[in-house]
């Protein structure tokens, strides 16, 4: 595997991400609150690999410009800022969510994973979508 590849890897993680989110999200409505912890501590370590092989390729190649001057251009970026825009803000109310689910603070949990599950699953999908766009199109 090389830089060239990392990518493609960053988008198979965001997906298996959107994928383990929603069956997380399925078992705590069902009530199966083990399900629930393994399919979210399952979603956190794949969005931590994410993060990991997205700041390796990007201090390789830096940033990397859109290349079309289309009808894709404005699309992507309006899918493209609010991305970044979220996944910053998003990182620490994960790790205090997953704290307070960890001390069994789950009225303090629930709180905040009400917005910040549709957020996450947001910053999930619009990565794939921006993965497609920059690299596919």
């Amino acid at each position: 595997m090389s830089v060239e590849d990392l990518p493609t890897l960053n988008a198979i993680l965001n997906s298996i991400s959107a994928v383990l989110l929603t069956l997380g999200f399925i078992h705590i409505k069902r009530g199966h609150r083990e399900r629930h912890r393994k399919f979210m501590l399952a979603a956190l370590a794949t969005s931590a690999l994410f993060l990991t092989s997205y700041l390796i390729y990007h201090s390789q190649v830096g940033s990397v410009k859109y290349p079309h001057y289309d009808w894709t251009r404005p699309v992507y970026f309006a899918i493209l800022i609010p991305h970044v825009i979220l996944a910053a803000i998003m990182t620490p109310f994960i790790l205090l969510a997953v704290w307070h689910a960890l001390n069994a603070r789950f009225d303090k949990h629930r709180r905040i994973v009400r917005w910040l599950w549709p957020v996450w699953m947001f910053v999930s999908v619009s990565g794939v979508a921006v993965y497609w766009m920059l690299y596919r199109l």
